[in-house]
């Protein structure tokens, strides 16, 4: 591995200018491909084997006129104190407002309150409106939108209280340029820090770019939508600095033991290339296997995100070094520039660097340190222990918006179960008397407990199929609304056996409980698969059987205390003020996977890069003790600034006023902070301390049948090259 990736870096440098035009001719047909490419439509949610999914297809086939992902809106209009929305002058308003809607264009209907049952509250104090339109949410114009929008300010101006709610008035992301932006100027700033060169910093971000740009033109080129390149973007650009960074931190450490331009790039891609192949690797590993989730939304978000990793290890591999070739020393210290670097500089002792010194302090303490942080780390995962999944809906955005107010008006005026109704669906194509089976089954549902309201069936023109709504006596993201699902779904096995008919539920609500209990189902498998593999692939690399499984348990132990805080903040309100969580509730039933995925791709760089100096120099005769120093020396200040970056990024979810997003940023942000500086930076040299020369060893008959790779680079050393006196300066 060491040496093909050696010659593949030379070949590289030697070729720098040839090297570069073919990734900017690539670069640019990947864009122009992506501009051309028809826009993909937005990706529909399914989740396919789930009763709420089954429910939804039976929809479509049997209620044909129907367009389950046409936008929605709700109309919430609210008394003045002391009146009745019945009232004359406000029921006037109302219907002003509502036919101003229903002239709006792409308006299929907007059902005035006063024509249909059920819309105005038994104190006649609130009403709502239905508006329904001929297009999915994102097709929406700004002409759709705003007047629907007039409309309710026309209300206002009346003197009610009206607010919106429903799909129509979704939150646009709020990732993207300004998010990358602030993530890019974080990195540019940690990157200057690191190496004291413009040059050197911006070599990380201009490869990043560069791979992040075709990986993601690539994926919008073959169709798929913008939602699936959002986790491409996120982590290629990551792993790109991560990568770079490394590989230019070896370069400038290679050049300053005395080896010409074009022999330390060689030799920084022969053995810091080796070890981005193998962390490339296992985020690919991590990614590809969202796929054991079985959502093809996540599914296609992984591959992509796989497939950008990919671009930018072979960007790591090729394009650094030839850049590297075009600015040999513009990428060095500033001393080095003017006074070439020797092994030895007489009267030139320094102070050790940070990371040296603590690496000596867990060395001398590792019990200690090993049992404070393990400890520590167990103390913040406790929360973990009360972890709900769900999908927070308007109930979760700040008060300031008036999603949130319409949804609180409803509550207030109908019961909190109103905001989530379950959609049941009866099948009656095989019952003897269909009528009959969908009156039984409405009966059946409203004996029940939990259940406020049940509407009469409504029948498709075939008379085989029925719809049901159900309003339960709980709000959509209480414990009870799930118990009433799985009540309603126990109590379809004795409809089906007394009339023939079939029962299925969903609705959002129900699609909600069924992708928090598939995320479940998934959780295990999903991390055997990865940490398995993860830990086979590692066993390769550092040719140990401890080693992997301390990586294992470490990243596991991350992941535990990040669910700790995410549950702490948004579950039960810790610091909820610091973090601008205005309302808690579950967490966001995809966070669990996408975290893990995200963490585990992150954590094994770190360990990978960190792991790989020590074992390079305890290969190359050091003691256990002082090898875990010497890969401090070499390795932990690249390692903290990558983490410092990606925290950064991260931190910047936090802000923003959506929810989830929000929480993204608090998981992601708190789980690399705690992996990167308590777990690889504390645990590691802990564990790997108390283990000495045992984590290094590997049964015999096991190190005969794992392939060697060579990743410390040993191969180069028995043939490497007599160092240059001199060297010319520039390319």
């Amino acid at each position: 591995m060491a040496t093909f990736l050696y010659r593949l870096g030379r070949l590289s440098f030697r070729r720098r200018r040839l090297v570069a035009l073919l990734w900017a001719v690539l670069l640019a047909a990947c864009a122009f491909a992506a501009v051309k490419a028809p826009t993909a439509p937005e990706d529909a949610f399914s989740m396919p084997g789930t009763q709420s999914q089954k429910a939804f297809d039976l929809l479509d086939r049997r209620f044909p006129d129907g367009n389950a992902d046409a936008a929605d809106a709700r109309i919430v209009f609210v008394a003045p104190e002391g009146q009745k929305i019945t009232a004359g002058p406000n029921r006037e308003a109302v219907e002003r407002v509502v036919a101003t809607v229903a002239d709006g264009p792409q308006v299929r209907a907007a059902l005035d309150p006063f024509d249909l049952a059920g819309a105005v509250s038994e104190n006649g104090t609130t009403a709502y409106a239905t508006v329904s339109y001929t297009v999915g949410s994102t097709e929406l114009t700004d002409a759709a939108i705003g007047t629907l929008k007039n409309a309710a300010k026309d209300g206002q101006r009346a003197g009610l209280t009206v607010e919106l709610g429903g799909s129509a008035l979704a939150p646009e992301s709020e990732l993207g340029g300004a998010t990358e932006a602030i993530g890019l100027a974080a990195a540019a700033v940690v990157l200057l820090v690191t190496f004291g060169s413009l040059v050197a910093a911006g070599l990380p971000l201009l490869t990043a770019l560069a791979g992040t740009g075709i990986g993601v033109a690539s994926v919008v080129a073959v169709g798929m939508s913008t939602t699936t390149v959002t986790l491409a973007l996120m982590l290629g650009l990551a792993v790109g600095i991560d990568y770079a960074l490394f590989i230019v931190s070896r370069y400038r450490t290679e050049h300053a033991e005395g080896h010409s331009a074009e022999e330390a790039a060689a030799r920084a891609v022969g053995t810091a290339g080796s070890a981005v192949v193998f962390a490339g690797l296992t985020v690919v590993i991590a990614l590809a296997g969202l796929s054991v989730v079985g959502i093809p939304v996540l599914t296609k978000m992984g591959l992509a995100a796989a497939g950008t990793v990919v671009v930018a290890v072979l960007v790591a591999l090729t394009l650094l070094p030839a850049l590297l070739g075009l600015c040999q020393k513009a990428v060095l210290p500033r001393a080095a520039r003017t006074d070439r670097p020797r092994k030895d500089r007489p009267g030139h002792a320094s102070r050790p660097a940070l990371g040296v010194r603590w690496a000596r302090a867990v060395v001398r303490r590792p019990l200690a340190v090993l049992v404070l942080a393990v400890l520590g780390l167990g103390l913040i995962s406790v929360p973990a222990l009360d972890l709900r999944l769900g999908m927070p809906g308007d109930e979760a955005q700040p008060t300031s918006t008036t999603q949130r107010r319409a949804y609180d008006a409803l509550a207030d005026g109908f019961g909190p179960g109103f905001n989530g109704p379950l959609t049941v669906v009866v099948d009656a194509k095989d019952a003897a008397a269909p009528k009959d089976a969908a009156a039984r089954a409405g009966q059946r549902i409203a004996a029940i407990g939990g259940v406020t309201a049940v509407t009469p069936a409504a029948f498709n023109e075939a008379g085989d199929t029925a719809v049901i709504t159900v309003v339960p006596a709980t709000g959509p993201s209480s414990g009870a609304t799930a118990e009433l699902v799985h009540d309603i779904r126990h109590g379809a096995r004795g409809l089906a056996a007394d009339t023939g008919a079939t029962m299925l539920v969903t609705g959002t609500t129900a699609v909600n409980i069924d992708l928090a209990q598939k995320v479940n189902d998934a959780l295990l498998p999903y991390l055997a698969l990865v940490v398995g593999l993860a830990f086979l692939l590692l066993m390769i690399v550092f040719r140990s059987l401890l080693v992997p499984l301390k990586a294992a348990l470490g990243f596991l132990l991350s992941v535990a205390a990040a669910f700790g805080t995410i549950v702490a903040v948004f579950q039960w309100g810790w610091l909820a003020d610091v973090f601008g969580v205005e309302q808690t509730g579950p967490v966001v039933s995809l966070m669990p996977i996408f975290l893990i995925g995200v963490v585990f791709g992150l954590a094994m760089d770190y360990e990978v890069f960190l792991v790989t100096r020590m074992r390079e120099a305890y290969v190359h005769g050091e003691r256990p003790g002082a090898a875990i120093v010497t890969g401090f020396r070499h390795s932990a200040r690249v390692v903290g600034a990558a983490a410092v970056i990606m925290i950064a990024v991260f931190a910047g979810f936090i802000g923003m006023t959506d929810p989830m997003i929000k929480m993204v940023g608090v998981g992601l942000a708190s789980a690399v902070f705690l992996d990167a500086f308590v777990v690889r930076m504390t645990l590691v040299p802990a564990v790997l301390a108390l283990l000495g020369d045992r984590a290094w060893s590997l049964p015999g008959w096991l190190a005969k049948v794992l392939p060697e790779v060579d990743v410390e680079g040993e191969a180069l050393n028995r043939t490497a090259p007599q160092k240059p006196a001199a060297e010319p300066v520039g390319v």
